[in-house]
């Protein structure tokens, strides 16, 4: 077997960047070998007589566990590569990276976090903006990334700081933070015109305002007004739409810092319950039983579960198997932890009971399969189990990051 070029002082190096730099350098999309066996090996650029170098896959970890010379491989292209990973990808001056995002309140100011190195600002005063208070409303986000010399390298940090912080925010502030999705959509829209009379259109989904500068050396200077900080004690519960705009909790800039300083394993999780709290935003207008599996998702994102290990029992001083909770008692386990008294245990079990009925094909909520009178009970009952969970979720992640366990 040929010599595995990797590294292993290139433990830290983000593999995706990895394939960044070797598109660059290889020009290809890549290709399979035998199709016949199993594909857990890539051929850059091509396979064959072509090969430069072959990258092998975990399937389990779906990392990049070994990259091997192919038949064409070039040492002084390799050296060169190995010269960029190193003075490239892991080094690097710090910047700021800057995009737009969405609040569900207009953002009339600006906030900065002096620790944390995030900014919020208000929208250019050219760019697009919504005539109504619910909307989404854009602003600009600034935050820290590491550059590269290779600018493919350095939008790609840029834009994956951008989702993962503006998906915190969205945890962390009143109303709903979000961004455009990555994959657009088109629909038919009720498009306002000036006669007064609206006009149905086929559109497609898109936002765009000048932002001059994606990348620049340090946070812009501050909006002449400044975003109100609250106390976070009654921050999520009295802040609604009542025309102020865009309100911070006092604490932001150290939620933002607990965030960012999660271990590996703990920032992972942490992600994964933000993309599905974000899901269940999305999901909503499309299906209510979509959006309350999401937002348990998003709890789930939190629980090992269905691992036995082997400890030493002090009583007996033997050792024992131990399981840990499956994933009802392990979702009773992390709101009781979490958000002590905002629910009760039955609640909790009927919540856990919903989301395994409609995941596993047996049941819908009744929004989704008849027309849903608001004030009878099936309706009523599972519209205020939806919104228990949505807010008890919110509870529970600001508080797991507070005093997130050690991993």
């Amino acid at each position: 077997m040929n010599a595995n070029l990797l590294k292993e002082q290139w433990a830290d190096l983000d593999l995706d960047e990895l394939r960044l730099l070797l598109n660059e350098h290889m020009r290809g999309p890549g290709q399979y070998g035998d199709l016949s066996n199993t594909r857990d090996a890539l051929y850059l650029p091509l396979a064959g007589s072509s090969c430069r170098i072959q990258l092998t896959y975990n399937k389990k970890k779906k990392r990049i566990i070994a990259v091997e010379p192919g038949a064409a491989f070039d040492s002084d292209e390799w050296e060169q590569i190995s010269q960029e990973i190193e003075e490239s990808i892991l080094v690097g001056p710090m910047k700021v990276g800057r995009k737009h995002s969405f609040s569900s309140f207009r953002v009339l100011g600006s906030w900065r976090g002096e620790r944390s190195g995030v900014q919020i600002l208000p929208p250019p005063d050219d760019a697009p903006c919504a005539r109504v208070e619910i909307a989404e409303h854009p602003f600009i986000l600034e935050f820290p990334i590491r550059e590269s010399n290779l600018w493919p390298v350095t939008n790609h940090r840029r834009m994956r700081e951008h989702r993962k912080l503006t998906l915190v925010l969205n945890v962390l502030l009143a109303g709903r933070t979000s961004l455009a999705p990555l994959r657009s959509e088109h629909f038919w829209a009720s498009v306002p015109r000036d006669c007064g009379r609206n006009e149905i259109k086929w559109v497609q989904r898109f936002f765009f305002a000048k932002l001059p500068e994606a990348i620049i050396d340090v946070l812009s200077p501050p909006a002449a007004e400044r975003l109100e900080e609250l106390d976070p004690a009654g921050y999520y519960t009295d802040v609604g739409h009542d025309g102020e705009g865009l309100r911070v909790p006092a604490d932001l800039d150290k939620s933002i810092c607990s965030y960012l300083e999660l271990s590996p394993t703990n920032r992972a999780k942490f992600d994964r319950a933000t993309f599905w709290m974000d899901m269940a935003s999305r999901q909503w207008t499309i299906s209510m039983s979509a959006s309350f599996a999401s937002l348990v998702s998003a709890v789930e994102s939190f629980i090992d579960r269905g691992v036995q290990h082997r400890v030493c029992c002090e009583q007996c001083k033997k050792d024992v198997s131990h399981e840990v909770p499956g994933p009802t008692e392990g979702f009773r386990a992390f709101f009781e932890k979490y958000a002590p008294d905002a629910s009760l245990k039955k609640r909790r079990d009927e919540m856990y009971s919903l989301r395994s009925n409609i995941l596993h094909g047996s049941d819908l909520m009744q929004l989704d399969q008849d027309l849903a009178f608001g004030w009878d009970p099936p309706w009523f009952n599972e519209r205020e189990l939806h919104g228990e969970l949505w807010s008890l979720t919110r509870i529970a992640m600001r508080n797991w990051l507070k005093n997130a366990p050690a991993s």
